[in-house]
């Protein structure tokens, strides 16, 4: 059933220099989207500081996760066991989990537990960046839902522990407040 619906996504690219152009855009830059977005969030109030630092943990813990799987578990990306359309050429890495998948949806679940708006714009790139993967032909559907379940659980988990991280964040955000000189 995952080789099945990796073909019925994969087999679309290819297709349409247009699809194909975004899908690979969405893959490759989807994170300067990201880091505009967090400016903007950062030069509000303290609160949305918190936030993004808050978020910071999450991708940090989902990418100590994701390195600890990958010790211990391997799996064959999809252009390496079948002949797919690879549309831009990747490491020959596990196929799970996925680094981009756990990642943005550790950014953007941790975004989306605190503040609706910035939280759904990400989330719904996190589902982008996520198909695009499958499109590329890097990533099966089931490493892509296994990933955005790190990402996610990740998040929920620091989220119901920030009294372990909220002095360490509240320091960050007063040091970076001296440097700039504000009050």
């Amino acid at each position: 059933m995952n080789h099945k619906m990796f073909r019925a996504i994969n087999r679309l690219a290819g297709r349409n220099s247009t699809l194909d152009t975004f899908m690979i855009f969405i893959s490759q830059k989807t994170r300067f989207l990201y880091i505009f977005l967090l400016a903007l969030m950062w030069f509000r109030d303290n609160s949305y500081k918190k936030i993004i630092l808050f978020a910071g943990v999450s991708v940090g813990f989902s990418l100590c996760i994701n390195r600890f799987i990958q010790l211990f578990y391997f799996k064959p990306r999809p252009f390496v066991i079948h002949r797919v359309r690879l549309l831009i050429p990747s490491k020959n890495n596990s196929s799970f989990p996925s680094k981009h998948t756990a990642l943005a949806f550790a950014l953007s679940t941790s975004v989306l537990l605190r503040e609706r708006l910035f939280g759904s714009i990400m989330w719904f790139l996190a589902i982008l960046t996520s198909f695009s993967r499958i499109w590329l032909g890097h990533h099966y559907p089931f490493d892509i839902i296994g990933s955005a379940f790190i990402g996610i659980l990740t998040s929920m988990a620091i989220d119901n522990t920030t009294y372990l991280f909220n002095s360490f964040v509240t320091w960050i955000i007063s040091v970076y407040r001296k440097i700039i000189f504000v009050n």
